[in-house]
């Protein structure tokens, strides 16, 4: 599967000018980090990767029928790629995202050791990553149209044998997640373009939080000592967020509300499309959940520091959100959040769902 992608991830950057990140060596590095999938007969393995490529129509179908989104839209298969085909997919798409975003240091020989240093850093990412994810839309990923979903066969092989629950159910069930997401980005035309620009917004402004962060040191320090002795409770500031000018913080904020929402309520989706067409969604739920806080020391460690833990509480709370909208005025109502820009919720009212209920429904 790896040798049928794109190459473009190849060098240090494929666009106009030299990226701050060594995307070639952030694949090479991610491949020797990357540890083999499961093993197992290798007809089970071609009947799995058959059945996720044709599940993902039949399970965007479901999709549509239930949000009443993307009606008229062309049903595509997803591409079933393998570890290593997952890796280079993901550094495709980061580097498109990012291309023009990151700031380029001035200097050759100190452009070249950072973005080394970043290619290191994100092959690490990228081999941890690859050996848990267990799907993904990229919307800015592949060459000849925008948006690839893609679905990692040996990482559901080995969360499903994990879980111990019916394969055809556990792939019906990430097909509707990550068809969910495709759906989002095809049917609401505004949002590829959105995402990409408010991800360019943040990332240019990285320069800036840096400068700003030392001229704000006594302020930056005693945020972090307040966090520190309120234990870090949820809805206190990160660090990220403490280095952050107050302009940077409100680009955090849509980015971080807009993620939210968007895994919140493919989360929902995949439940709430029901037993009829995954009869053990509820076992596969709490199971699934389970295993999303579990793992050993250095598997929670490692999590806390790529933010892995702080995207599980995105699930709950987007989800959440979600669930309390169409109680209140139904999957139309809760639709209205793909009108435009102005109508996806603020950060502050992902917790606080009656809030954008009046500010959007009156």
């Amino acid at each position: 599967m790896c040798a049928a992608t794109s190459s473009s991830a190849s060098g240090n950057g494929t666009g106009p000018g030299p990226s701050p990140v060594d995307w070639g060596l952030a694949v090479a590095t991610a491949h020797r980090l990357m540890r083999p999938g499961p093993v197992i007969p290798r007809a089970e393995a071609e009947h799995t990767v058959t059945e996720l490529r044709d599940v993902t129509t039949v399970a965007e179908g479901h999709v549509r029928a239930l949000t009443g989104l993307g009606e008229g839209l062309p049903l595509h298969p997803g591409e079933v790629v393998d570890r290593h085909g997952w890796v280079v997919a993901a550094a495709e798409g980061l580097e498109a995202l990012t291309e023009g975003a990151l700031p380029v240091p001035s200097s050759r020989y100190f452009g070249g050791v950072l973005a080394t240093s970043a290619g290191v850093q994100a092959g690490l990412v990228l081999a941890y990553l690859g050996g848990r994810v267990l799907g993904q839309y990229d919307p800015f990923g592949g060459a000849e149209q925008p948006g690839r979903l893609l679905l990692v066969a040996p990482n559901v092989v080995a969360a499903q044998q994990a879980l111990d629950v019916p394969a055809d159910d556990f792939r019906m069930w990430v097909c509707l997640h990550e068809c969910t997401h495709r759906l989002q980005f095809t049917a609401v035309p505004w949002l590829r373009g959105y995402f990409a620009g408010e991800v360019g917004r943040f990332l240019s402004g990285l320069d800036e939080t840096a400068s700003s962060a030392l001229n704000r040191l006594p302020e930056v320090i005693k945020a972090v000592r307040r966090r520190t002795t309120e234990g870090g409770e949820p809805g206190g500031l990160g660090l990220m967020e403490v280095l952050q000018s107050p302009e940077q913080r409100a680009v955090f904020d849509r980015l971080i509300a807009l993620s939210t929402l968007l895994e919140g309520h493919a989360d929902h989706v995949m439940d709430a499309v029901g037993p009829a067409v995954v009869p053990s969604v509820a076992t596969i739920r709490q199971r699934f959940t389970a295993r999303r806080r579990g793992g050993g020391l250095l598997d929670r460690i490692l999590r806390a520091l790529l933010g892995v833990d702080a995207k599980v509480r995105q699930y709950a709370l987007g989800a959440a959100f979600t669930r309390e909208v169409i109680d209140a005025v139904g999957m139309t109502g809760f639709n209205a959040v793909w009108t435009s820009p102005e109508t996806l919720p603020l950060r502050s009212e992902i917790s606080d769902a009656p809030a954008w209920l009046r500010r959007v429904h009156g």
